[in-house]
């Protein structure tokens, strides 16, 4: 194979003159490549590897200038060898999640710390939420003759308490009847199917206790909007300083206080959650958090089923590399779907 011809030096000053000329559109020439690379080398050394280069036909040389530019088979050797790395790290990526899949947390740290590596942005990423999950059981109980306790208890085990006061004591028949009519109609349901229909119906089915069903009701929302406190691993936070427009003093730190607080991550995730599950992008001023309007989000949600979903998010620059973002959010997006959906 071509390959074989190259030695560690060759691939090296190639890569080098293929992501210098990806960056800039400009020949490279020696000088730039005794900067560039780590090899310690002499311009007349990096001249020779380069003519070498050139007779291999890696490197093509444009008339008007004396710089080098890669050939197509200078462009097909970088990228078959580009995807054979990452189809490593996709592979190490993966034997890796399969094995700590019941460690959530650490799975979704890495998932992060991948992303931050693999764009050099900023990353965050929701742990599951149960903003669509099912009502397991409704426990209505008397506590004194002016309050009820209400017990909501979702899939996943997410109880909440709530007292109720009413206007007078109920009666043992009268609670084993509110009992019946909630779990009969609300067990099983998501959030979602609690229509209106369904609520005003319950009312008119308690009649002088419908206020006690407003607030059971109100329990079941407040459940699931517990439920939804979210979460949220970061990395990569640091590569905002790479950034010239986003290192200066105050929006850096606006932006490594929304990464440290993370609470206004939750909330942007949370809402995000509510989406489809392609990719959406937000740039600048389309963002919702206000310390993000000098950059672009890049956001894709991944789900668990039985509508548990999380996002994963990418922030940068407005000129972030939107093509690599997407490709490696697309990627660890369909393999955390797999993973989690095989378990």
């Amino acid at each position: 194979m071509a390959e074989l011809e190259l030695d560690e030096r060759k691939v090296k000053i190639l890569n080098a003159i293929i992501k210098n000329y990806l960056e800039t559109g400009e020949p490279v020439g020696s000088r730039t490549i005794s900067k560039y690379t780590d090899l310690n080398l002499s311009s007349a050394t990096i001249r020779n590897e380069m003519s070498d280069l050139e007779e291999m036909g890696y490197i093509v040389q444009p008339h008007t200038s004396s710089g080098r530019i890669p050939s197509d088979k200078g462009y097909r050797f970088y990228v078959d060898n580009l995807i054979q790395a990452k189809n490593q790290e996709v592979s190490e990526m993966k034997e890796w999640m399969i094995e700590k899949t019941e460690k959530m947390e650490n799975l979704l740290k890495q998932v992060a710390k991948v992303l931050a590596n693999n764009t050099q942005y900023a990353t965050m990423i929701s742990a599951p939420s149960v903003m669509k999950n099912r009502i397991k059981f409704i426990q209505l109980s008397v506590v004194d003759e002016t309050q009820i306790l209400s017990v909501v208890v979702m899939e996943g085990n997410i109880v909440k308490n709530k007292i109720i006061t009413v206007d007078a004591p109920l009666d043992n028949e009268t609670m084993l009847k509110l009992n019946m009519l909630v779990n009969t109609n609300l067990n099983g349901l998501t959030v979602n199917e609690i229509n209106l229909g369904l609520i005003t119906r319950l009312k008119e089915q308690a009649g002088a206790h419908g206020e006690i069903i407003a607030q059971v009701l109100d329990t079941v929302a407040d459940t699931i909007q517990e439920g939804a406190d979210l979460e949220v691993y970061t990395s990569g936070t640091t590569n905002i300083f790479k950034y010239p427009e986003l290192s200066d003093s105050k929006r850096a730190s606006e932006l490594l206080t929304t990464f440290e607080e993370k609470q206004s991550l939750v909330e942007f995730l949370s809402d995000n959650d509510g989406n489809d599950t392609g990719i959406q992008v937000y740039i600048g001023d389309e963002s919702p958090l206000s310390t993000m309007k000098d950059c672009s989000v890049v956001t894709a949600t991944y789900e668990l089923g039985d509508g548990v979903k999380g996002t994963i998010g990418i922030v940068g620059p407005k000129r972030m590399d939107y093509e690599n973002v997407m490709d490696n959010i697309r990627s660890l997006k369909g393999q955390l779907d797999k993973i989690l959906h095989n378990d």
